[in-house]
C-alpha cells in the first residue's frame, strides 16, 4: 500500500476531477465558468480598443473560445505553480487549433494581427487573475452556502481511512466529517484523532438521524454484500447520500479506469497511463526536449568524456543492463564514475567514501552529469525523461522478492529522474524502508501522472542537483 505523506503525494498536482467538490458545491460552479469567462472577456477587451467595438467575427470566435474551455478545470486545489503551468499548456493548445484553423479557413483576414497578439498574451494572463481572485473569494463563497454537510464513514478500513484523510485535506470540499461506524472493538481500530468512534452498524439508522448526517460513505468489503443490502433497507428512512468506497480500490490501482473487451464492461487495476493520447504526449514531450537539451550540453559532454578519459583507466561510457518498459531489459549510459564497471549477478551499490569512485567520478555522481548520456537511451525510446528510475538487474532480481507491486514500476519506461528522487529519495537505497518509499512515489508517480507533472519533476530536479548531496 502506498505510504506517501499525502501533502507530498503526485495527486495534488495533477488536474483534479472537475467534480471533486461536488455538483452542488458554489465553488465549483464558478470554477466552472471562471476560465472561458476570463478567456472571452479578455478578448472582447482587446476588441474594443484596437476595433473601437466587438465586431462579429470577435463575436463568433468568443463563442468558439467559450464552447472549447466550458466547463474549466478544477484548480482550487493545485499549487499556484501548477496552475500556471496548467493554464499555460491548455491556453497554447487551445491558441494553436484557433490558429491553424483560422489560417486554414482564411478567417484570419477579419481581424487585426495586433490585436490577436496581445489576446494571445492578455488571456491566459486574465485567467490567471481571475482564479487567483476565486481563490482568494473560496472563504466568502463558502459562507454563502451554509454550514458544511455532516458526513460519516461506515468501516474504518484502509480504504476508509483514506477517504478520511482525503476529506480532511480537502479545504474547500465543504464536508464535516462527524464521525466513523465499525462493529469492530475500536482497540483493534486506527482512529484518527479528530474522527470519533460513534457506534456500531446495528446502530447506523438511528445515529444518521439523531446526527442529522447527509452523506454516507459505505467503505465495506464486497463480501459482505448480504450486510450491504440490510443497511441500504435499514436507510431507507433517511433523507442521507449514500456512496459505496469498494474494498478494491484498497490494491495499488494504476490508472484505474473502467473499459470494455468484446462488449463486455471491465475495470482496469493496474494499467500504463501512457496509451493514446497521453503516450503520444509523453513520447513528443521526451524527444522534443531531449534533442534541445543535448544541443545545449554538447560542449559539456566533451568536457566530461575527456575528462573521464584522462582521470582513470577505462570506456569513457559505462553501460549497464537495467530492467524497462515491461520488465523487458535495457542497456543503459553513463559517464564511467567508478574504477569498475559491474554488470553481473551480484552489484554492490555505491555508497558513502566508495574507494571505487574515482575523484572526478564522486563530483559527477553528486551533481548528477554522469546521467546526462541518458538523454541519447531517451531518443532510443529505452528511456523517458521522467519516470521510475532504473535499478540494475541484480537489485532488481533481489528486490521484486522483498517488495509488494515492485515490478508494477514497469508499466513505463525508466526515467533520467523522477517522482521519488525529487522527494528524497535520491542516492544510496541502502536500507528495505527507503527502497520501498522509492517505490511507493514511483507508483504514486504512474498514478497520477501528467505533462504538467513532469515539467514539474524536471524543474525540481533541476533545484535539487544544485544543492543535494545525498548521491554518491
Amino acid at each position: 500500500m502506498l505510504k506517501v505523506n499525502p501533502s507530498l503525494s503526485a495527486a495534488h498536482l495533477k488536474r483534479p476531477d472537475p467534480l471533486v467538490l461536488g455538483k452542488d458545491n458554489l465553488l465549483s460552479v464558478f470554477e466552472s465558468v471562471i476560465g472561458p469567462a476570463a478567456l472571452v472577456l479578455s478578448l472582447w477587451t482587446v476588441s474594443v480598443y484596437y476595433e473601437g467595438e466587438i465586431p462579429p467575427a470577435y463575436l463568433i470566435l468568443s463563442v468558439i473560445v467559450f464552447a472549447m474551455t466550458f466547463p474549466s478545470h478544477a484548480r482550487l486545489q493545485v499549487s499556484p505553480l501548477g496552475l500556471a503551468i496548467d493554464i499555460l499548456l491548455n491556453w497554447m493548445w487551445i491558441a494553436s487549433l484557433l490558429f491553424i484553423t483560422g489560417w486554414a479557413t482564411g478567417y484570419l483576414r477579419e481581424f487585426s494581427i495586433k490585436a490577436l497578439w496581445v489576446w494571445l498574451w492578455a488571456a491566459p494572463a486574465t485567467e490567471l487573475a481571475f482564479c487567483a481572485a476565486v481563490r482568494a473569494a473560496a472563504p466568502l463563497l463558502l459562507q454563502l452556502q451554509g454550514p458544511p454537510q455532516r458526513a460519516i464513514i461506515v468501516g474504518m478500513n484502509e480504504q476508509g481511512l483514506a477517504l478520511s484523510n482525503k476529506i480532511r485535506h480537502t479545504p474547500y470540499a465543504h464536508i464535516e466529517l462527524t464521525g466513523y461506524i465499525d462493529s469492530r472493538d475500536t482497540q483493534r481500530l486506527s482512529q484518527p484523532a479528530d474522527c470519533p468512534h460513534l457506534g456500531k452498524l446495528d446502530q447506523l439508522a438511528s445515529i444518521v438521524k439523531v446526527n442529522r448526517i447527509q452523506l454516507i460513505y459505505l467503505s465495506l468489503p464486497m463480501a459482505s454484500q448480504p450486510r450491504i443490502l440490510q443497511l441500504l433497507d435499514e436507510l431507507k428512512d433517511t433523507t442521507a447520500s449514500i456512496y459505496f468506497v469498494p474494498d478494491m480500490f484498497v490494491t495499488d490501482l494504476v490508472q484505474g479506469r473502467p473499459g470494455s473487451v468484446c462488449g463486455m464492461p471491465v475495470i482496469a487495476v493496474c494499467d500504463t497511463p501512457f496509451t493514446g493520447s497521453s503516450g503520444a504526449v509523453k513520447r513528443v514531450s521526451d524527444v522534443v526536449l531531449s534533442l534541445i537539451i543535448l544541443t545545449l550540453i554538447l560542449p559539456i559532454l566533451a568536457v566530461i568524456a575527456i575528462a573521464v578519459k584522462m582521470g582513470s583507466p577505462g570506456p569513457i561510457i559505462f553501460k549497464q543492463r537495467r530492467y524497462g518498459l515491461d520488465g523487458e531489459e535495457i542497456v543503459v549510459y553513463k559517464f564511467r564514475s567508478m574504477t569498475v564497471t559491474e554488470d553481473g549477478a551480484a552489484i554492490q551499490q555505491a555508497q558513502k567514501n566508495d574507494n571505487r569512485i574515482t575523484p572526478l567520478g564522486a563530483f559527477l555522481r553528486r551533481s548528477s552529469l554522469d546521467e546526462l548520456p541518458q538523454f541519447v537511451n531517451v531518443l532510443q525510446g529505452r528511456m523517458s525523461i521522467v519516470g521510475p528510475r532504473p535499478h540494475a538487474v541484480a537489485h532488481n532480481e533481489l528486490y521484486r522478492k522483498l517488495i509488494k507491486g515492485y515490478m508494477v514500476r514497469h508499466k513505463v519506461k525508466p526515467g533520467i529522474t523522477g517522482w521519488a528522487q525529487v522527494n528524497g529519495y535520491r542516492g544510496e537505497t541502502e536500507t528495505l524502508e527507503k527502497m520501498q518509499g522509492r517505490i511507493d512515489y514511483d507508483l504514486d508517480y504512474l498514478r497520477n501522472w501528467s505533462l504538467q507533472l513532469d515539467l514539474q519533476i524536471i524543474l525540481k530536479t533541476v533545484r535539487l542537483v544544485l544543492k543535494d548531496h545525498k548521491a554518491y
